[in-house]
């Protein structure tokens, strides 16, 4: 991997996070055109580039997040349901995970957030703007459903907040909300898990650096002007775009 590849790399983390395209597969996506083999795949760089836009997030939502840990911690509690279905789910989904892994799959993957992006167009927006448990716990179900590589967390999520009645708006505020203890609790697992060949992958701190620069400026810069766009309820222009780039996938490799 060269310095250009990590700077693109990391711009794709940033430029995707925010959008119901599944960022995961677009760094996939511009891997395998790159020609990155399996060495060069690493999950410290991976890693690196979601720490990026994870601390985009966390800026954008600093007041929502301390106004939870202060004046709003009853709704911590509809937050921590939504992650209990990962568990299991983690689990139970590791056969499908590993076989749909494969680059030639992302196409048929992306098909998938499709379908669940036109759920959500199906289903008007309500006024509900309260999280209950079994709200969270069905929003956390279709999010586990997300663990399988190119379906989009948000999609999933914004989808399982819509047909539970939250309004627009709400939706995709409890969908990125939620999205922080999920992938800080994924990234923990992934370290946890390569924990043995992280320090050979030492060599490549420079290029992890870059692309976690280039995520966290373009992720700052685009989730000012993703969230809100999102939170009017135009996800029809990520229906197309998922499913143009889900055929030429599909065509292509």
């Amino acid at each position: 991997m060269s310095w250009l590849h990590a700077l693109i790399l990391g711009l794709v983390q940033g430029l995707t996070e925010f959008f119901p395209v599944s960022s995961s597969a677009h760094l996939k996506i511009f891997k395998t055109f790159f020609n990155l083999n399996s060495s060069e795949e690493t999950v410290l760089f991976d890693l690196f580039c979601h720490l990026g836009t994870f601390l985009a997030l966390v800026y954008y939502f600093r007041k929502d997040i301390y106004n939870l840990l202060t004046h709003q911690r009853r709704r911590l509690i509809p937050l921590a349901a939504a992650l209990l279905p990962l568990v299991p789910f983690y689990v139970l989904l590791k056969p499908v995970r590993e076989a749909l892994s494969n680059p030639h799959c992302l196409g048929y993957c992306m098909i998938g957030t499709v379908g669940l992006l036109y759920l959500a167009g199906r289903r008007k927006p309500q006024q509900k703007t309260a999280w209950t448990v079994k709200d969270s716990l069905w929003i956390g179900t279709l999010q586990a459903v997300a663990l399988i590589p190119g379906v989009s967390r948000s999609a999933a999520t914004i989808t399982g907040g819509l047909w539970r009645g939250l309004s627009m708006h709400e939706a995709v505020r409890f969908s990125f909300l939620l999205s922080l203890p999920a992938v800080a609790g994924g990234t923990f697992l992934e370290l946890f898990k390569a924990r043995s060949h992280l320090f050979s992958e030492i060599t490549q701190l420079p290029h992890c650096i870059i692309g976690f620069a280039a995520a966290a400026a373009s992720g700052t810069v685009v989730i000012r002007h993703a969230i809100p766009f999102l939170q009017k309820g135009r996800l029809k222009p990520f229906t197309w775009y998922c499913l143009i780039v889900g055929i030429l996938l599909i065509v292509y490799l």
